[in-house]
């Protein structure tokens, strides 16, 4: 579960660039659900993944995660609760590490350091069964290096480390927007698949309409740091691009103007 309370986040105060990223959000995400968050550039969706993470600290309000008020925790303190893919496949691994070695940090994440960081046998059998849901032969790879990958096999092994062991909170960026639209359908197909395996909360940022349409059980559109669209349900089921444009219009009062929005 995730619950954001009257959150704001400026940029910048009392300087000539001050940007007032969120305006008071109201957010509540019940465990499961799969929300995509939509918006023009600048709406405030990165940041609110930002603070979610904590990257950012927030000036006003409350975030809670599972029960647990995480608003003054660090970005590092929270790391064992959250599960994110960036945007650039070059973040989110270790590009001088094996895959293996990877994908053991990711199954350490949140636990206790300690001299005993060699990989078991049945550690080594574990990654090589989940990389072969993948369909990538990364499962034959195992101490290949991770920058020697392509974007999409990259991408797609962040998506598996960052659900390895099951998060409070997923956090996708953008996760696709790098990629070809071959590998980004491949990626969100495995995105869409391991949240509903692991019934994982999800925050998933897109610019693409029909994708945000497409996929997970809620959606949310943000204008100028607000909340302004929050459409669930069958409601949901039965929306189009068309449908979404008109009624961002009638909530804002302007016209979505973002060619990326209405690829496919």
């Amino acid at each position: 579960m995730l619950i954001l309370k009257d959150v704001c986040k400026k940029f910048n105060p009392g300087t000539i660039n001050e940007k007032q990223a969120l305006t008071g959000v109201n957010l509540t995400l019940e465990e499961g659900d799969f929300v995509t968050l939509i918006g023009g550039n600048g709406a405030g969706k990165s940041t609110l993944l930002n603070c979610v993470a904590g990257v950012h600290t927030i000036d006003q309000g409350s975030i809670i995660i599972d029960g647990s008020d995480v608003t003054k925790l660090s970005e590092h303190r929270r790391a064992g609760s959250i599960g994110r893919v960036f945007q650039d496949p070059m973040m989110g691994t270790a590009a001088n590490m094996g895959i293996e070695e990877n994908l053991a940090l990711a199954f350490r994440r949140g636990q206790n350091r300690n001299l005993k960081w060699g990989i078991s046998h049945k550690e080594r059998e574990q990654y090589k069964e989940s990389l072969r849901q993948l369909d990538l032969g990364l499962e034959n790879r195992l101490s290949a290096k991770v920058g020697l990958l392509s974007g999409g096999q990259r991408q797609a092994l962040t998506l598996l480390m960052a659900t390895l062991v099951r998060p409070k909170i997923l956090l996708l960026d953008e996760h696709t927007a790098a990629l070809d639209p071959k590998t980004a359908e491949k990626v969100l197909k495995l995105s869409d698949h391991y949240i509903r395996e692991g019934n994982l909360t999800t925050l998933m940022v897109t610019h693409n309409m029909l994708n945000a349409i497409q996929y997970g059980n809620r959606l949310i559109m943000m204008h100028e740091g607000r909340i302004i669209l929050d459409i669930k349900g069958e409601e949901k089921q039965r929306l189009t691009v068309e449908d979404l444009l008109r009624r961002f219009g009638q909530a804002s009062g302007e016209v979505f103007a973002n060619d990326r929005a209405l690829l496919s």
